[in-house]
């Protein structure tokens, strides 16, 4: 695997790097080098039912594990994906499966130390995989494959008995692993806690980030600007250029009308990074500003997140799987949730709103790559279908992966018929996966009272949620009712 340059990675983030929002890992790293993406992830579409006692559903090989408890077990798998686990003395017979985030192929157990030391306070074992290290970071092809092989080799290797029950565990990239996991874990896993997921899939995850890229090149830099088809040094030009543009665009009013255009279309919530507070939505010009404090935040520059993993995944599909050719610009502001701020902010500019999104469209010839295409399609979004219960947690100000995502999401599982399954819930905080070890724990616990009781009951409410919360005396919870709008730019029938 090759290392993200340091340029890129200066301008991914300040001192933090490319992963710092997504994984525990600290040293960005990019996994470029070209290659034949491997096996795609298992079949999808398994009956939806609750699930029982894991121990008799588990076709795995019974435990003769000699590891000793509170002490950390590492592992490899045949592909080279490497494992972590540990159990807790006493243990609950609960084993939790955590998928880590987009960045470095590292095994994680939890998505970092303070919530890792909660789960095993409380009685959890804990365990994960690095995904193929052999791959590219959007670990999909096999993440799948490689957690379910991790889990059996815990199982056989370092509990001491079959576990009671099994719960699948993400954030970001492991969140769209966790909820594949729950459509595809029969037998294997009993619920999941899908956290900052990008639920909606990859097709869309590019799709809309296109879009906003799209529109930035075209109306506030190079129309020529390369924005996909990537390698490394291609990736942080593209970056770079859009921030230089995107930087000009805020220092004039027709200048931010466009910019409040193309942040619409990347979902760029419109929320203050410095007091982690939403702009008043009846202030086009707050808005925007918050907008492009999101856009340019120094912990991770988001223009230049979408370029690298944007590379990633072009690596894993084999191809180049997004395009604008065929999109209607106009329809796409119009479900829009900024679209008000838009129009103002164009109005005060005295800017012809409908010309540049008649602009838009006729020069979008952007083309995917159908197989590679299929390949995103095939290995990186759900189909609703679930086999377990699942709970979303999101933070309504997420820069990188957008709420939004959840409504998507949500109208997938209902249309297959999985919606008895699937609860949401938010919390009121700014970030990507910025959730306290409180919160996180409170999500497990009301997974588990899915699954050993048979019903949601009022778990998973804000209400209940938050009371849990604060019974762990593990920090600040911010849970709260919140219903996301629809996901600008996602494909129909992706």
């Amino acid at each position: 695997m090759r290392k993200l340059p340091a340029a890129l990675a200066a301008l991914i983030a300040a001192g933090t790097g490319l992963v710092a929002s997504c994984s525990t890992s600290p040293t960005p790293d990019a996994a470029y080098a070209p290659g034949t993406p491997g096996a795609s992830a298992t079949a999808h579409g398994t009956a939806d039912s609750a699930a029982t006692a894991h121990g008799a559903q588990s076709g795995g090989a019974t435990a003769h594990s000699t590891a000793a408890p509170n002490t950390q077990v590492n592992g490899t798998l045949a592909n080279g994906t490497t494992w972590v686990a540990e159990y807790p003395a006493p243990w609950n017979g609960t084993l939790v499966l955590y998928s880590h985030g987009y960045g470095d192929l590292t095994a994680a157990d939890a998505p970092d130390a303070d919530t890792q030391h909660a789960l095993l306070a409380a009685g959890y074992a804990i365990a994960g995989s690095s995904f193929d290290p052999h791959g590219s970071q959007w670990a999909l092809n096999t993440a799948v494959g490689d957690q379910f092989g991790a889990l059996a080799a815990v199982e056989a290797t370092v509990l001491p008995h079959q576990p009671q029950h099994v719960l699948a565990f993400g954030t970001s990239m492991g969140g769209l692993i966790s909820a594949l996991e729950a459509q595809d874990g029969q037998g294997k896993i009993d619920g999941a806690l899908t956290t900052c997921g990008i639920v909606g899939g990859g097709v869309n995850l590019g799709q809309s980030q296109l879009d906003g890229e799209y529109t930035i090149a075209q109306l506030l830099g190079d129309p020529h600007t390369r924005l996909v088809g990537l390698d490394d040094e291609s990736a942080f030009g593209t970056a770079q250029a859009l921030n230089e543009a995107a930087q000009q665009a805020q220092g004039s009013s027709a200048g931010k009308a466009r910019l409040a255009l193309a942040m619409a279309f990347l979902n760029i919530p419109a929320w203050d990074p410095n007091d982690g507070q939403p702009a008043p939505a009846d202030n086009p010009g707050a808005q925007e500003s918050a907008q492009f404090a999101t856009l340019m935040d120094g912990s991770t520059n988001v223009l230049a997140f979408i370029e690298g993993g944007r590379e990633s995944i072009e690596q894993a599909v084999g191809g180049q799987p997004t395009s604008t050719s065929g999109t209607d610009f106009a329809r796409l502001l119009a479900n829009s949730p900024y679209r008000q701020e838009v129009a103002a902010l164009y109005r005060a500019a005295g800017l012809n709103l409908n010309a540049d999104l008649a602009a838009l469209t006729a020069h979008a010839v952007i083309k995917a790559d159908p197989a590679a295409l299929q390949r995103l399609k095939a290995t990186s979004d759900p189909t609703g279908k679930l086999a377990v219960p699942e709970l979303d947690l999101h933070t309504i100000g997420d820069n990188l992966v957008p709420v939004q995502n959840e409504y998507n999401y949500g109208r997938l599982v209902n249309r297959a018929g999985s919606g008895s399954l699937l609860r949401q819930a938010y919390t009121d905080s700014y970030g990507h996966c910025n959730f306290s070890p409180s919160e996180l724990v409170a999500g497990v616990q009301a997974v588990m009272h899915r699954v050993t009781t048979g019903h949601w009951d009022n778990a998973a409410t804000a209400a209940s949620l938050e009371q849990a919360a604060a019974a762990t005396n593990l920090g600040t919870a911010k849970f709260t009712d919140y219903h996301p709008g629809e996901l600008t730019g996602a494909v129909t029938g992706s």
